[in-house]
């Protein structure tokens, strides 16, 4: 399948969606303050290593809303959240990614995700947008 770059502000953009199931281990007010307060600092701190340019958290909220949404459907239970993370463009992404920092900073994250992510239970894939509206 062609995956096109999204153009924003003048950029062109490829993006990593990860939906993420916590660890059955950790409760969602520790799952959600860990991510939050510890997990996202460290993303920041390695984001030029790996070359990410944006970093966004979507937690998941209204437990109720959100099962009737999935019994309305016949879906799954909701993931605990989204994490976006932007890359400029593929090469660029590429290109940081294969450095020893870009090496090193792919490992840290991924040792500190498996602390409160069941990988098992949570999917990752590359995208890209295509915006339809905006009415904000």
């Amino acid at each position: 399948m062609f995956c096109t770059k999204m153009f924003l502000g003048g950029l062109f953009m490829l993006k990593i969606v990860f939906c993420i199931r916590r660890r059955a281990d950790i409760s969602a007010d520790e799952f959600y303050r860990y991510w939050l307060d510890e997990h996202a600092p460290k993303v920041r701190r390695v984001a030029e290593a790996i070359g990410a340019v944006r970093y966004v958290q979507s937690h998941t909220c209204l437990p109720e809303m959100n099962a009737d949404l999935a019994a309305g459907r016949g879906t799954q239970s909701p993931y605990d959240g989204i994490t976006e993370v932007w890359f400029r463009d593929e090469q660029h992404m590429r290109a940081a990614m294969v450095t020893p920092a870009g090496v090193e900073a792919g490992r840290f994250l991924v040792a500190d995700e498996s602390t409160f992510i069941d990988f098992a239970g949570s999917s990752l894939f590359m995208t890209h947008e295509h915006e339809i509206f905006n009415l904000a």
